[in-house]
């Protein structure tokens, strides 16, 4: 492990992650066929020669009703010049201010360890490549404070196979639905120091983080809640853990109820904040076509 935490994958696995990350890098160009229009079937086609079924975006829209950590701002967008010129032409320009960590956004692993990757450090390996969804929404229906357990992960195992190596793991809690009801998706609707100890939602249990690195090697992890920790945690051991071995955490991901257990990929990018803990995210996850292909992400044999 070098200063910065970086662990190694094993022998071999660069060749078999180089073409679905590198088909997601190169599909923009691809694109320019597509309808915008979120979840949208496109008539595009990887460099790897599969076809693209469907872009789907796992991002929140950032406005006024962006949810934060109770003790931050909010997203503020500040309202410029829009109208048209004296030269005749329209012409618009905005200010906006936030903090790192709110919305669609990633926990660099710097945000809770010192001397591991920040938002600018993190290997574009880490933020692109094949996925896969484990949906624990009947748990958390029940336990609004539900951590995700090793045994949530190895019963999806025993329906799909083992979870790949440098895997994007994806967790739906099912609060993605709450958005952006505060009270529903936070616990409470209250804001400052006081508020967070009345916060409740899902996240992700610290030995299961543990499990996930050390015995699937993954290359992140995000879930649509505010925190990859759960609401009354107080040492965020699941930020730690994860962090300590530089796995970056994707939070307030939406649009998971339209993903498959398996064969996507995603991407998601933030914005380049050399120094940063964290940021806002652009976060997309690609479906191939009913022709599928090698591209996306397939269960690994046991």
């Amino acid at each position: 492990m070098s200063a910065r935490g970086f662990i190694a994958p094993q022998p071999g696995i660069w060749l078999r992650l180089a073409r679905p990350a590198l088909s997601i890098l190169v599909f923009a160009g691809a694109i320019s066929a597509a309808t915008p229009a979120t979840g949208e079937p496109l008539g595009a086609t990887l460099a790897s020669g599969e076809s693209v079924g469907r872009i789907i975006d796992l991002t929140h829209a950032f406005d006024s009703e962006t949810i934060f950590w109770p003790t931050e701002e909010g997203f503020v967008l500040e309202k410029g010049t829009a109208g048209v010129v004296e030269q005749g032409y329209y012409y618009a320009a905005h200010r906006f201010r936030m903090a790192e960590h709110g919305g669609t956004h990633i926990d660099a692993p710097i945000h809770f360890h010192v001397d591991r990757w920040t938002v600018d450090e993190i290997p574009l390996d880490r933020l692109v490549g094949p996925a896969i969804l484990v949906d624990v929404s009947d748990r958390c229906e029940k336990d609004r404070d539900y951590r995700v357990q090793i045994s949530d992960f190895e019963a999806w195992e025993k329906q799909h196979g083992r979870i790949p190596i440098a895997s994007i793991v994806l967790i739906r809690t099912g609060f993605g639905r709450f958005w952006p009801d505060r009270t529903a998706y936070l616990g409470t609707d209250e804001r400052g120091a006081t508020a967070v100890a009345k916060l409740h939602f899902p996240g992700l249990h610290p030995d299961a983080a543990r499990w996930l690195i050390d015995e699937r090697q993954i290359h992140a992890v995000g879930l649509d809640t505010v925190s990859i920790d759960h609401g009354p945690s107080k040492r965020f051991e699941t930020h730690r853990a994860l962090f300590e071995a530089n796995v970056p955490a994707f939070e307030n991901l939406a649009g998971l109820d339209e993903l498959p257990a398996t064969g996507f990929s995603v991407a998601a990018l933030p914005i380049k904040i050399r120094g940063g803990s964290g940021g806002p995210l652009r976060a997309i996850a690609i479906l191939p076509g009913t022709g599928g292909g090698s591209g996306a992400a397939a269960a690994a044999p046991d």
